[in-house]
């Protein structure tokens, strides 16, 4: 194995991709009243389905004291809206409400646009290769994650509204 350099290091890269992703994908949805963060709920609840916080944080890795806090959040800001969940006194079941699913259109096209500009200068075939490789890297850390004893795993990747 190689000596460790971050400024070539595959975790770092993706790290540096992501936020880059975020701060990019923030900054053109503040306009909708959204941010970056809140895509992996808006794009699980898009095709009009509820679920409890733990399901939501289960499906975008998050732990529970996170997706609480960004649930609060998108409900104070009328993203979504809480109901009791009818077999289990103890929880709620979390649904978009319909100013969330207005905004939906908009956001994917923000999205789209975000993702058009990062891949400036690949071809179809370079992103089909970066997505399977990281794809394959993905499997391979929700693995390492679950062999470590985490929660947090078997998750899908982070959903965007237009992949739900």
């Amino acid at each position: 194995m190689t000596e460790w350099r971050p400024e070539t290091a595959p975790a770092q890269l993706i790290n540096h991709a992501a936020r880059l992703f975020a701060l990019l994908h923030d900054s053109r949805l503040r306009a909708l009243g959204i941010t970056a963060s809140q895509i992996p709920v808006l794009g699980t609840l898009a095709d009009g389905s509820a679920l409890t916080q733990k399901e939501l944080a289960t499906r975008s890795s998050a732990g529970q004291p996170a997706m609480a806090e960004l649930l609060g959040r998108m409900q104070r800001d009328g993203l979504i809206q809480r109901t009791p969940h009818p077999h289990d006194r103890r929880s709620s079941l979390v649904a978009l409400t319909e100013r969330a699913m207005s905004l939906l259109p908009e956001a994917r096209t923000v999205l789209s646009q975000g993702h058009a500009d990062a891949l400036t200068g690949f071809d179809d075939s370079e992103i089909q290769l970066l997505a399977a490789l990281l794809t394959r890297l993905i499997a391979n850390l929700e693995q390492a994650v679950s062999s470590a004893g985490d929660s947090r795993t078997g998750s899908t990747p982070m959903e965007e509204p237009n992949s739900a």
